[in-house]
């Protein structure tokens, strides 16, 4: 079902826009908060967060860009890059409030407290810190960018995290390609997939050049069993409590 905005109260002061979409029915489900790319909670974003809802799980988009350029911003808007750098420092700061939006889809009724972070591109690293130390039960990457600073914290993560990329995208060269499939080796809770002749942006139909479908299917395959997983945690909790 279609979702709405609501304002979210950021731990640090001030408030900032999230897209939330929420199933009809009462049952107790995960939810999923999706960390957009540098364009924002755009169209395609939204439609995502409402597609996860019409298969029963809540979703959430926070603005991660509220303090600098808020809301959408279309592909070719040069403030992208404004707001987005420095990157490493932009990252950080956005881990509050990727906090504070888990704190607050717990609070809904359909909720059964557990909950995947899903990044996009310059959201991608937050699908490892999310399970890390943000307090998320699993992450998912489609098309991450900077990951390569972030692959230290796979170490000693017993969480699952599943990173989706295409060998032709130019956010992750062969070396970063490389350094991913040798974590996987030796990182039980990593699960890595490269597509071949895919590109940077696979998952956003509004990226005309790279949108490729069934990379999209796929990755939205994973994505709902990751869910579906920790919506049999959640139930299995509940009866053992």
């Amino acid at each position: 079902m279609p979702g709405k905005n609501i304002k979210i109260r950021s731990s640090k002061g001030g408030e900032f826009d999230c897209h939330v979409a929420a199933p009809g029915s009462g049952a107790k489900v995960p939810a999923v908060v999706l960390a957009s790319a540098v364009h924002g909670v755009n169209d395609d974003i939204r439609a995502l967060a409402d597609e996860f809802a019409v298969q029963g799980y809540i979703a959430a988009a926070p603005d991660l860009f509220w303090r600098t350029i808020p809301g959408p911003l279309a592909r070719d808007d040069d403030r992208t890059k404004q707001r987005s750098q420095p990157r490493l420092e932009k990252i950080k700061t956005g881990e509050g409030d990727l906090v504070d939006t888990l704190a607050e889809v717990r609070k809904l009724p359909q909720s059964n407290g557990r909950a995947a972070v899903m990044g996009f591109c310059y959201g991608g690293p937050y699908a490892i810190l999310g399970p890390k130390r943000l307090g998320y039960d699993a992450g998912i990457s489609c098309h991450g960018s900077q990951m390569l600073d972030y692959i230290g914290e796979l170490e000693n993560l017993g969480r699952p995290v599943c990173i989706i990329w295409g060998d032709e995208d130019h956010q992750a060269p062969p070396e970063v390609l490389a350094a991913y499939r040798g974590a996987a080796a030796r990182t039980k809770s990593l699960d890595l997939h490269i597509f071949p002749g895919v590109q940077h942006g696979f998952m956003m139909p509004d990226n005309v050049k790279a949108y490729d479908q069934k990379t999209r299917d796929f990755s939205m395959e994973r994505a709902l069993a990751i869910l579906n997983g920790l919506r049999e945690a959640g139930a299995a909790r509940r009866k053992a409590g």
